[in-house]
């Protein structure tokens, strides 16, 4: 074993392995995004390694497993990866151990590992913890809960943000994500939060470490792709990476974005169905 994956061509270019976001990209809430899960079972018959990565921070990896396969992906557990396993990884690294998260509760199956008080543990830490997660909590938020948030952060825990999305497609429309929030808590403790999920380049690299002889080739040689329809956490943030941007105009595309963002896709496509027998 070993070397370089055998690069694959996908709409007519080389790439080495694809990383798919979920929401918005394979699925919406109303269902899978027609014809995504016949290309993804064509892609894998091509042999392209894939990778299933989300900034969602409301499902553990279990429940985002569970939810692909439920849709028709054939999926296995290492290749989905999330922003709160990113998160869990980056403690780890640091060897924090008392957290409180505000982060919804079943994420905390994969933040089990560490001691979880406050926040949406519940219960009140002994002493400040030594980290603050924040994640999407959705209509879960309360002026209650981003103030014992921006609390701890004084007291000297660190800031950390699973993710700073800006918006995301919910069944009735665009919905705020976790970034309005972590604005919020920086603007008030005039701390920098650390983001581990997307657009973090060592979240990507993570992610292509798992694909055998990419990982260490991320942006030389073949590349690798991120397939998704943020224009800032997938596009740009594979791009610097070293990764292909490809944008989808499904889920929370938006053309208005698209034009002022100032970023440039490496391609823009309909949706992930386009890559059906492409190559």
């Amino acid at each position: 074993m070993g070397g370089r994956p055998v690069p694959r061509e996908v709409l007519g270019e080389a790439v080495a392995a694809l990383l798919f976001d979920l929401d918005g990209t394979l699925y919406t809430e109303a269902g899978a995004i027609p014809g995504a899960v016949d290309a993804s079972d064509d892609l894998r018959r091509r042999g392209v390694p894939l990778r299933f990565v989300t900034n969602t921070t409301r499902r553990p990896r279990s429940q985002l497993v569970e939810r692909l396969r439920g849709y028709g992906f054939a999926v296995e557990d290492h290749e989905v990866f999330g922003a709160v396993l990113a998160t869990a990884a980056y403690l780890r690294q640091l060897g924090i151990g008392t957290v409180a998260p505000f982060v919804s509760k079943p994420a905390l199956e994969d933040l089990a590992e560490f001691e979880l008080a406050g926040g949406l543990a519940g219960g009140v830490p002994d002493a400040a913890p030594d980290a603050v997660l924040v994640g999407d909590l959705g209509s879960e938020w309360t002026p209650q809960l981003l103030n014992e948030a921006f609390r701890y952060v004084m007291d000297g825990a660190q800031l950390i943000a699973l993710q700073k999305g800006r918006y995301w497609l919910a069944a009735d429309g665009i919905e705020l994500d976790a970034g309005p929030w972590v604005a919020a808590l920086e603007y008030a403790t005039d701390r920098k939060a650390v983001v581990c999920g997307k657009p973090n380049p060592a979240f990507f690299h993570g992610v292509l470490s798992s694909v055998e002889g990419a990982g260490a080739g991320a942006g030389a040689g073949t590349p690798c792709a991120m397939v998704g329809d943020d224009l800032w956490n997938d596009v740009r943030g594979g791009q610097q990476a070293g990764l292909r941007g490809w944008l989808v105009r499904t889920g929370k595309y938006r053309e208005d974005a698209l034009e002022t963002s100032g970023v440039t896709p490496d391609k823009v496509i309909e949706s992930v169905a386009e890559l059906s027998g492409a190559g």
